[in-house]
């Protein structure tokens, strides 16, 4: 069994600076990188002011406009709700999503973040594969936190021999996921361990970005970044080849 997988924060649809909106732009983008799991954060499930102000704002959340005819099942996180709207995680599969979850990680009522937790049923793998959308917090504190109630939840919930990816923007420049995360869990960073830079995407210089895996061997890696990508996010896109090894 071979995939490729992605992650991306999307900005809710708009350029770095919200100079305009790009999520028509985005999916032609994010269609041509080929992923067949895709990890998103920051994904408007609902804008009332957008959809007025924007005349060609999608009338779908925008996972669903997204996902539209080519990831066939979608699962969202709302994590941040405010009078307008709402935002939070997303998960688009071309396979099978049998069960979600969205747990509450938030630090402080300011920062709304959560762990968007999916069962994915891939050909060929007896097990179905867990995958975790992250989007973690901007104070040290606040991810060692989260990062510690990751990884009591992949401890509870998966099996140990279970297929396991977890990837999002982790905030985390000074790679402390490392130790707390990848070495308890038994993770491999797609990177080898030297993540990639991604923020911000036209001329990367934090690493914020990531994918952890267990249970695949990894293949080709990258990050997407450059002017064209720095167009549309203020992330580059991520994306790794992975091959299930039992």
């Amino acid at each position: 069994m071979k995939l490729r997988v992605c992650t991306y924060n999307i900005h809710k649809g708009f350029s770095h600076f919200n100079r305009r909106m790009v999520i028509h732009e985005l999916r032609d983008r994010l269609r041509a990188l080929e992923a067949d799991v895709v990890f998103l954060q920051e994904v408007q499930g609902m804008n009332l002011r957008h959809e007025v102000a924007q005349a060609d704002w999608p009338p779908a959340p925008q996972h669903e406009f997204l996902a539209h005819e080519v990831w066939h099942q979608t699962a969202y996180g709302q994590n941040a709700v405010y009078d307008h709207g709402h935002h939070g995680n997303a998960i688009l599969s071309r396979f099978e999503i049998v069960a979600s979850y969205n747990q509450d990680v938030s630090d402080h009522r300011f920062e709304r973040r959560g762990l968007l937790h999916c069962e994915v049923d891939l050909p060929g793998i007896a097990e179905t594969a867990h995958c975790v959308c992250v989007h973690l917090g901007l104070s040290g504190g606040g991810r060692r936190r989260q990062m510690q109630a990751l990884a009591e939840r992949v401890e509870q919930i998966v099996p140990a021999g279970a297929p396991l990816i977890i990837a999002g923007d982790f905030n985390d420049w000074l790679n402390r996921a490392e130790p707390q995360l990848a070495s308890r869990l038994g993770l491999t960073e797609v990177f080898r361990g030297r993540p990639a830079r991604s923020y911000p995407s036209r001329l990367p210089v934090l690493r914020l970005d990531r994918i952890y895996v267990r249970g695949f061997d990894v293949g080709e890696a990258a990050a997407h970044t450059g002017a064209l990508w720095g167009k549309i996010s203020d992330h580059a896109p991520l994306t790794a080849d992975l091959e299930f090894t039992p």
